[in-house]
């Protein structure tokens, strides 16, 4: 079978873990034989945070993107177009895609005939397809900014709607997720999970050693943990990946941390990723007295962020509006057990598909410290839900299961007759 995807988040020359997870399911794919091809939405044009500001560098980084890239074996090619900046205007940026992706479609099609075109997301891609008129079968991947996010303005809920009514299948990153695609409109859901990257079973280790935007709080408020005798754990490690955005509330791990600091004296708290919560989390880290013991590591290749989660005693992603989460299932594939919040889409699918990742009330700082506090003061219950995350992800979360999924669901969009 011949594939064109079509992605706005891809690896790209200046971000090589954008959409890191677009490419892994193609190569998931291609690996058991299908033929694709990718079509990357590239839109030359800096944050309007970096134009206010006169950053020359991102400007300047966005035009050096090459045409064309050969990634892991598979050609990918880069299709400029122009929109007005993203904050009034994201749920029209398929319109403005639409005519150079339709000329990239034509192109592509006269040396490589594809069967079907796989678009990761509604908007932009999918409805940049949709509006293009390939005459093939169109699949959408929604991976939770959809149903989410966009859907939320008037000109993203109509492009999301219009999108997945159009699309002969809809592929769900969860069932949370696949429900709220029905919701707006989509005619055939299935839910396709991403997967992790497995290391060998010897590198698995068998035990362990041993509200967004509020105004930062003083230091003072934190509660000091001073009745509770200290206990020392060297080397306890908390890890988070993630972009630095609100929703993914790392805030609330520094909060726990802060809880934890006397009872915890050695615990230190790593942050893999980059983004506009990062000065906040600086601060918020010193306001609380614990900046010493806050590591902001900043964006890191795809292979080292999983590294560093895979170290990790405990991996923590208290997320709200979290439609799946591959960092949860990469932590855990390493043997790291990890938390999430309750009724999160994909904290609850990953909880439910096995163990080794336990689940708290979202925004609630107090259950998270209690829930850290016992898996690093219990070291066996640590060794044994280390085992069972790996064992969950080996049954549920593979890139091979994910690319038999996806392969299987491409064979049945192209026979679904008249959809």
């Amino acid at each position: 079978m011949k594939v064109a995807v079509v992605a706005e988040y891809y690896p790209r020359a200046d971000d090589p873990v954008l959409g890191i997870w677009a490419h892994r399911q193609a190569m998931a794919v291609q690996e058991l034989g299908a033929e694709v091809r990718v079509l990357v939405l590239h839109r030359p044009l800096p944050p309007i945070a970096a134009a206010r500001s006169l950053d020359v560098s991102a400007l300047a980084r966005a035009l050096r993107q090459p045409a064309r890239a050969v990634i892991d074996g598979i050609d990918v090619h880069y299709v400029r177009y122009l929109s007005p900046p993203r904050p009034w205007s994201y749920g029209s940026w398929g319109m403005w895609a639409a005519p150079a992706l339709a000329l990239a479609l034509r192109r592509l099609r006269n040396e490589f005939a594809f069967e079907l075109v796989h678009a990761h997301n509604a908007v932009p891609a999918g409805d940049a397809v949709r509006r293009a008129a390939p005459r093939v079968p169109l699949v959408v991947s929604v991976h939770g900014g959809d149903v989410y996010a966009t859907s939320a303005a008037r000109i993203g809920a109509r492009a999301v709607r219009a999108t997945l009514a159009h699309a002969r299948l809809a592929l769900a990153n969860s069932a949370g997720t696949a429900r709220r695609c029905a919701e707006h409109g989509a005619r055939t859901t299935r839910v396709v999970h991403l997967g992790a990257e497995l290391p060998p079973a010897a590198e698995v280790p068998p035990a362990a050693a041993v509200a967004p935007g509020a105004e930062l709080p003083p230091a003072a408020e934190v509660p000091p943990a001073a009745a509770v005798a200290p206990l020392s754990l060297a080397g306890a490690t908390l890890i988070t990946v993630g972009h630095l955005i609100p929703r993914k509330r790392h805030a609330d791990v520094i909060a726990a941390l802060a809880r934890l600091r006397t009872r915890h004296p050695d615990l230190r708290y790593v942050i893999v990723g980059d983004g506009p919560e990062r000065g906040r989390l600086r601060r918020l880290a010193g306001a609380f007295g614990v900046a010493d013991r806050v590591d902001l590591r900043g964006q890191l290749p795809p292979e080292e962020a999983a590294a560093c989660g895979r170290s990790a005693s405990v991996f923590v992603l208290p997320s709200v509006n979290e439609a799946f989460g591959v960092a949860y299932v990469e932590a855990m594939a390493g043997g790291v057990p990890a938390i999430g919040c309750r009724g999160e889409d994909g904290p609850e699918e990953i909880a439910a598909a096995g163990g080794g990742i336990v689940l708290v009330p979202p925004g609630d700082v107090d259950a998270l410290a209690a829930q850290i506090d016992a898996l690093l003061t219990d070291p066996n219950r640590r060794s044994a839900l280390g085992r069972e995350a790996a064992a969950t992800v080996r049954r549920a979360f593979t890139w091979e299961r994910c690319g038999t999924e996806t392969l299987a669901a491409y064979r049945d969009a192209v026979l679904m007759v008249g959809r």
